[in-house]
């Protein structure tokens, strides 16, 4: 079975931008990922196309900032926020879709150096890659409606693992 999943965030410039497409490639064959936002910039950041191409081999030159009213009549299986302003202002969807939280600081508010700036970028691609890979190896189909709620929301309060400190 392949399941709909939307991420929101406000701008729809880069968090759900990474999610959109982390999703699609991490688990296409069970998932149909969208990302749209409440305030749609119109533009997607082009730091955030850098970092999928640059750190996870994904072509994202089609990617589009899009208003979510673009989805209102598609039934999701997952409606995902991804900052909390979306959170904040999140519809209410058709066929009643699992909603969680999965909020990560805005890159695209990052100030300092160019370097500064793509760090922030790539945070935010990383926490949100880690959650992507610990939502697709959820065994969906055997988790009840609110198990599978619970583990959706709890992915949201995971950061990436530290890295483990090696001694020479």
């Amino acid at each position: 079975m392949t399941y709909k999943i939307l991420f929101l965030c406000t701008g729809n410039s880069a968090r759900s931008i990474f999610s959109e497409y982390l999703s699609r490639r991490k688990s296409a064959d069970r998932f149909q990922a969208f990302s749209a936002g409440s305030h749609p910039t119109g533009r997607v950041n082009p730091l955030a196309i850098r970092v999928l191409n640059e750190n996870y081999g994904i072509d994202a030159s089609d990617a589009r900032s899009k208003p979510w009213t673009e989805f209102e009549n598609v039934e999701f299986d997952f409606v995902i926020t991804v900052c909390d302003n979306a959170r904040e202002s999140c519809p209410v969807w058709p066929g009643q879709p699992i909603i969680a939280h999965w909020g990560v600081a805005d890159p695209a508010l990052a100030e300092g150096t160019d370097e500064e700036r793509i760090r922030q970028f790539r945070c935010a691609a990383q926490v949100l890659d880690y959650r992507i890979g610990l939502f697709s190896a959820l065994p969906l189909e055997k988790l009840d409606r609110l198990r599978l709620t619970k583990a959706t929301e709890d992915i949201g309060k995971m950061t990436t693992p530290a890295p483990v400190k090696t001694t020479e």
